[in-house]
């Protein structure tokens, strides 16, 4: 039987880069105003005049002179004023912004080698890398 000799080789390199950017952006604002103005008016008056009179007068011959006078007067005024006034108020302001950059960079290498050897009769097979 002849010998058998019987190989084979290999040899190579990978290489690979991944660039990625990632940007966000955003902002908001609000603005809140409240403002309330309560008001109340009262206003009462009253007047009352009252006035009553009586005027007798009485002459008779012979020099006889009678007179009576009664008067009643009455006078009454009031006023009432109320007032309520009122105000009351809020206000706020908020504002928010934000920025993010993700960048990813990489790189890969690999490099490899690999090799079968077959010799013999015996088929012995081993590899080599």
């Amino acid at each position: 039987m002849s010998d058998v000799d019987y190989g084979q080789y290999e040899a190579g390199q990978e290489s690979g880069e991944l660039d990625q950017l990632h940007q966000a952006e955003g902002s908001e604002a609000d603005h809140d105003s409240r403002f309330g103005v309560y008001e109340q008016d009262h206003h009462a008056a009253e007047s009352t005049d009252f006035s009553q009179g009586q005027h007798v007068e009485y002459d008779a011959p012979g020099a006889v002179h009678f007179e009576s006078d009664d008067y009643t007067n009455y006078s009454h005024d009031a006023s009432v004023d109320d007032r309520v006034f009122t105000a009351e108020g809020g206000e706020s302001s908020h504002q928010a912004e934000f920025s993010e950059l993700d960048a990813l960079k990489a790189r890969f290498d690999n490099a490899f080698v690999s090799g079968t050897e077959f010799s013999g009769s015996d088929a012995e097979l081993t590899a080599a890398s």
